[in-house]
């Protein structure tokens, strides 16, 4: 037992090794390379074992570990995972400093790093590295996302980790977090850079040169771990397809990927315009909602702001007054159990668009854990509908477990739909909700920090809308004796303003300016359309080995893939290939570790070695006004169980098998005979010593939500519901589903007008449907044009409406509609 408290401390008033992080960013053009530097230090006086479980990008190759003692600096080596766990087992019980880097086996985007026999008083320095793509957004800005919150993962039951990893997290607020974080980044590129913005306070960006294409930005001091880092990048003219080759390594054996040139391909097809401007009238969209407790915490952490659930509320009224008749559509809710609206996808019509509505608006954040595979395996046993092709919209916290198995489940479908993916609030899995997309051929989107999620499901909304490419195909032109393998898994799916990523080795004598070209063919809406791209193979300066390393985790990830879709057939082929390719590129795996010992002269370290966890953020939000205002902390542990109440802090050690897994404190997987606990959660004001509801979960709940000894959480609506209905909701709300409107009070009240102003300014000749639907336009036009992305759809339909009902005095109706609300909005303007 340690007795000193000195330096910083854990809640558990445990010493904490880990002193800051330093981040360092270089962007190039969309891939970016990425340096943190961890500093420990030992204040205590016995030798410590400090891990640190942290979450990095789901799609980020790691390529360098290395620690620094002293003067003493030692690179880590990939080695297959239990070879590494063993030699860094045992360096420890010999009293050797080691240090060991491991990714977890359920999910690509959470690392384990231990640095073992760290000797009293000593401080030691860790240096990680990875490369990433930057994923492009619906405004053409390239987003990067430096994860700084790691939330609890749902494990179902039945889905732990046999034999995996043992891996131990200890979760604290983001605002007990005892370490500092400094973050810089810098930007390069052909093309100018236009501005960076974050949903963290940055310092003045800072161009280097006078063409503006090379800029630097930091982050500000005091980030509070309580969000992502997200920073968005804006280059002028963006998008242009790209090449770069990349010369081999020169130790590396020719005729290996390493050693061979590699090429990353960005192509950006372009649609013909007839194609882009029409949109299907057709089409089956499913609908699946978290109803988790974690849904239940707020957006952000500012004032008044929706929950989570608030805003998928929201956003789903939007979505199903956009879809067209003639479709089909569903909805589905998921927690620990699973719900549907209908049995099957039924017509879009009036009726079945306000019965879905009317159960929209009573979902709440209270169906316990995170449990998506079941649902998505109901919804892929529904046959699908003839002519009807499925679009899947998945909207989630992503604080699930099982993100491998849940993939593999979307991919082996892949070919019945295209699946649109959401990740909801701070520390959503990216590899989750990347991974639903990239596998289901659809488009990821993230809403963090102050964004709004309508406007990005409407984007995604857009996407499902456009007809499917079909039979896509890539051909090379190379120069004579030059062969290419490509690398990267078969394009499946393309979006107009999507970029796709091709990675490929190339074979052969290169000729000094040689040129090569590539041509994506494809269909769309029944015409055979191709792109085609020229591009130059003399290597890149100055990149490294980047376009390797990306290549090799392109290509490990779709082997891990068909490891697992033969595992069945106890091949160890595929696994084999994996190792080999991530020890020759240096990039781990789910089936390797970097590890490193530090031999030194060889004499043990003395004292028994004492084990530290480094407390991770977890992304904290209080669930209701009320709670915010008062004057104490919720009191909402009394009537848990004690070891229950310790959840927060930590992950459960245990784990079938006596392997390493990612599970919480409280988990009871080992036991046969279950505690089942129903909780109903209340908190107190202490204002008014009132006993209150919470909204649906305080931050504490999302972790009852984790153990899987649970069975449910009871968990009540709030009685507060936050602030009134925007206006653009209120008059969305009113809309039928052919399109038009209504002429009623509540149409009236939404435009800001009484009833009586709405009736006389009426054109005689019109009818009143008419009227009503041409002033909600002209009011959509006129008042919130900044959110057109959220209402652009719903008011193509009501156009179509209206052209079908030949009305003979538009410009009469838009006269009187602009002289009643006081706009001047063109006829043109609306599209009629």
């Amino acid at each position: 037992m340690v007795n000193c408290c000195c330096g910083l401390l854990t809640l558990t008033q445990e010493p904490v090794p880990l002193k800051s992080v330093e981040v360092e960013v270089e962007v190039r053009d969309h891939v970016a390379t990425v340096v943190s530097t961890l500093n420990y230090e030992n204040q205590e006086d016995n030798p410590l074992e400090a891990v640190f479980v942290f979450p990095l990008p789901g799609d980020a190759a790691v390529c360098h570990f290395s620690a620094k003692i002293g003067q003493t600096e030692i690179v880590a080596e990939v080695k297959e995972k239990q070879k590494a766990r063993e030699e860094y087992d045992d360096a420890l019980s010999s009293g050797q400093q080691a240090f060991l880097l491991e990714e977890s086996e359920q999910s690509p985007d959470i690392f384990s790093l231990s640095v073992g026999c760290l000797p009293p008083k000593e401080s030691a320095s860790i240096r990680l590295e990875y490369v990433t793509e930057l994923a492009v957004q619906a405004d053409d800005g390239l987003r990067f996302c430096l994860p700084a919150v790691l939330n609890p993962r749902y494990q179902p039951q039945g889905s732990g980790d046999q034999g995996g990893s043992n891996i131990r997290v200890t979760s604290i607020p983001a605002s007990k977090v005892p370490y500092s974080l400094s973050f810089c980044a810098r930007v390069s590129s052909p093309r100018p850079v236009v501005k960076i913005e974050s949903n963290c306070s940055l310092d003045p960006l800072q161009y280097l040169n006078t063409e503006q294409t090379q800029a630097t930005t930091k982050l500000a001091a005091g980030h509070k771990f309580d969000r992502d880092v997200e920073v968005l990048i804006y280059y002028k003219d963006a998008h242009q397809p790209t090449a770069v080759v990349e010369a081999g390594e020169a130790s590396a054996k020719p005729g290996t990927l390493m050693g061979d040139p590699a090429v990353m391909l960005s192509l950006y097809p372009e649609f013909p315009q007839s194609v882009m401007s029409s949109v299907t009238s057709c089409g089956e969209f499913v609908c699946l909602l978290d109803r988790s407790g974690s849904m239940g915490v707020q957006l952000n952490n500012s004032e008044n702001h929706q929950s989570r659930i608030g805003s998928a509320r929201d956003t789903l009224l939007l979505l199903l007054k956009s879809l067209p008749l003639g479709c089909y559509f569903n909805i589905y809710s998921f927690g620990s159990s699973y719900e549907h609206i209908f049995p099957k996808s039924v017509e879009y019509s009036q009726k079945t668009m306000e019965e879905a509505l009317k159960k929209v608006g009573e979902m709440g954040a209270n169906l316990g854990g995170t449990e998506i595979l079941r649902p998505l395996q109901h919804i892929y046993s529904q046959p699908c509908i003839q002519n009807q092709p499925r679009q899947l919209f998945v909207f989630t916290d992503g604080e699930v477990g099982n993100t491998k198995e849940v993939i593999d489940l979307v991919k082996k479908n892949s070919h019945l739909h295209r699946c649109f993916s959401f990740g909801i609030g701070e520390g959503a899995s990216s590899a989750l909700i990347s991974g639903l997309a990239k596998e289901g051929g659809g488009h990821a989107q993230f809403i963090t920090g102050t964004d709004r999620m309508q406007p990005k499901v409407m984007q995604s909304l857009r996407y499902a809308l456009q007809p499917a490419v079909i039979d896509v195909s890539v051909s090379w032109d190379l120069p004579k004796n030059v062969s290419v393998s490509v690398l990267s898994p078969p394009i499946t799916a393309l979006f107009q303003g999507q970029r796709s990523l091709v990675y490929a080795q190339l074979s052969g004598q290169i000729p000094e300016a040689a040129e090569g070209s590539v041509t994506v063919k494809y269909t769309l809406a029944g015409q055979l359309l191709q792109n085609q791209f020229n591009f130059s193979l003399k290597p890149a300066e100055d990149s490294g080995l980047t376009v390797h390393r990306l290549a090799a985790r392109a290509l490990i990830r779709s082997l891990e893939m068909e490891n697992r879709e033969s595992k069945d057939q106890q091949d160890e082929s595929v696994k084999k290939k994996v190792v080999e390719l991530s020890v020759q590129s240096g990039v781990s795996s789910a089936f390797t570790a970097f590890v490193a010992v530090n031999k030194g002269d060889g004499e043990a370290i003395q004292g028994p070695l004492v084990r530290r966890n480094v407390p991770r953020a977890m992304y904290m939000a209080s669930m209701s006004r009320h709670h915010r205002r008062s004057r104490g902390p919720p009191k909402m542990l009394h009537e848990v169980p004690r070891s229950l109440q310790m959840a927060y802090n930590s992950f459960s050690a245990d784990a079938p098998g006596g392997g390493r897994s990612f599970f919480y404190e409280g988990s009871t997987t080992r036991e046969k005979s279950r505690k089942k606990w129903k909780l109903s959660l209340k908190c107190q004001d202490s204002s008014t010593k009132k006993s209150k509801e919470p909204g649906v979960a305080c931050w504490i709940g999302d972790l009852y939500e984790s153990g899987d000894s649970f069975d449910s959480v009871s968990m009540c609506k709030s009685q507060t519901e936050g602030p009134p209905m925007d206006p653009l909701l209120q008059l969305v709300s009113l809309q039928k589903a052919s399109g038009c409107w209504d002429l009623a009070p509540d149409l009236a009240a939404a435009v800001g007008k009484t009833s009586e102003e709405v009736e006389k300014q009426k054109p005689a000749s019109v009818s009143q449907e008419v009227w009503a639907t041409i002033l909600s336009l002209i009011w959509l036009h006129g008042f919130k044009m900044d959110s057109k992305d959220e209402w652009e759809l719903l008011a193509m339909k009501a156009v179509s409406w209206l052209q079908a009902q030949n009305v003979s005095c538009v410009e009469e109706c838009v006269d009187a509609g602009n002289a009643l609300l006081g706009c001047k909005v063109q006829k043109d303007a609306l599209g009629l």
